[in-house]
């Protein structure tokens, strides 16, 4: 009996423990594929860690970064994230690229991550949010990356008084500067001028943070442009072309060098505002009647990128407003036009149509919804005469095309078939 009761408990088919092992514990309610695709890349991520430390990949990150290849920037700073998840480095640099690529969702969702991580160190991550978001959440967020930078700023004016400037380098790879601070307050003043404009008290905020701004960095030109731009919308005109023409005078003789001497992009970059901001300096003159220096500017604009509608369309309202210029001085002055006036206005219409002409086709192939600016375009072109025809306005713009007065293009024409042309 005791050996039969012994031996049926033996072949007792044991109970099926359903509950999930650690291991698969992240598996339940996956498809087979999915679960194979899981273990690939835990076998990949495993792989990787063995053959590369984070730094390296890190390294690696940064060279796709310098030469603008952000696809493979993001595969080699996942990687990273996948050695090392809360890598604060590496959260910031793929929140940077996914900026970059536009899918602004995974940003924010990689910034969060940092801000949790680390919510009192690393400014960069609460101004990439501010950028991402929009009226008082972006204040907020650029509001805390300031109190970040302020005080990382005061660390760092610690170490270098206790250990010099030199110890202080080789612990920031990158050293903070008031002009980080003055930047930080110029994206707070924008909301309040554009976003929150409409709210209480939206002008005295604006200018209170231009001027906080300013006193971190007191000839920084897109600080006195935006307090121009506050002083325009505020009515106070002179002031304000007063502030426009000093931020103007600080980096456009650099442009104009540098166009000259063919520096580099990086140069440029350091010492000339964005792309962006300089169309805004564009409607600024215009509006400020400085319509030469407008042209500067513009032209400026169009040799770095030729495929701007608004670019284009701003040359050709320029060139307009001065053929009209032109024309009133000579009726107030009660005298006949002379030969010389004739030309001049003549090469103002013609440049004119040429700008807006190019500005048409540009919009039709970008596929542009800015319906407004091509009315006024339409409507330009039909007091100037319609639109220019001939190969010259070729709505595939040619990389090397300068637009310019007309004697200027048909030098340009010459030059070009004398020599190749260069990239």
């Amino acid at each position: 009996m005791g050996g039969q009761a012994k031996g049926k408990k033996k072949n007792k088919a044991k109970k099926k423990d359903n509950r999930p092992n650690r291991e698969d514990a992240g598996f339940v309610g996956l498809s087979p594929q999915e679960r194979m695709k899981v273990r690939m890349h835990e076998k990949a991520k495993k792989k990787t860690a063995e053959k590369y430390s984070v730094q390296q990949l890190l390294e690696k990150t940064e060279e796709c970064l310098d030469s603008f290849d952000f696809e493979m920037a993001a595969l080699f700073c996942q990687r990273a994230l996948d050695v090392d998840s809360n890598n604060l480095q590496a959260l910031d640099m793929l929140g940077h690229i996914c900026t970059e690529l536009g899918d602004t969702q995974k940003a924010k969702g990689v910034f969060l991550r940092a801000v949790e991580l680390s919510p009192d160190e690393g400014h960069s991550k609460y101004m990439y949010l501010g950028q991402i978001h929009s009226g008082q959440e972006a204040v907020d967020y650029y509001t805390k990356g300031i109190q970040v930078l302020l005080s990382a700023l005061d660390k760092q004016a610690q170490t270098k008084a206790q250990a010099g400037a030199a110890a202080a380098r080789d612990e920031d790879s990158e050293l903070l500067t008031a002009k980080d601070v003055c930047v930080a307050y110029c994206s707070i003043a924008e909301i309040y001028l554009a976003d929150l404009c409409m709210t209480e008290g939206a002008a005295d905020k604006c200018k209170e943070f231009i001027e906080r701004a300013l006193q971190y960095h007191h000839d920084n030109p897109e600080a006195l442009q935006l307090m121009a731009s506050y002083l325009f919308s505020t009515e106070r005109n002179q002031e304000g072309r007063e502030y426009l023409l000093k931020s103007v005078g600080l980096w456009l003789p650099t442009q104009k060098q540098s166009a000259a001497s063919f520096s580099t992009e990086e140069d440029m970059q350091n010492e000339i505002p964005p792309y962006e901001s300089r169309i805004t300096t564009a409607k600024l003159l215009v509006e400020s009647e400085e319509y030469e220096m407008a042209v500067d500017v513009l032209e400026g604009l169009l040799e770095e990128d030729d495929e701007v509608v608004q670019v284009w369309y701003l040359s050709g309202w320029v060139c307009y407003l001065q053929l009209e210029k032109a024309k009133e001085q000579q009726e107030r002055g009660g005298r006949e036009v002379t030969e010389e006036e004739m030309e001049e206005w003549k090469a103002l219409k013609e440049a004119a149509r040429s700008y807006l002409t190019n500005a048409k086709k540009l919009y039709s192939k970008l596929r542009c919804d800015d319906h407004p600016m091509l009315e006024h375009v339409e409507q330009l072109l039909g007091e100037l005469g319609g639109e220019m025809e001939g190969e010259e306005v070729d709505p595939v713009l040619d990389e090397d095309y300068e637009p310019c007065s007309d004697d200027e293009e048909e030098e340009e024409e010459e030059n070009n078939a004398e020599a190749p042309m260069e990239h």
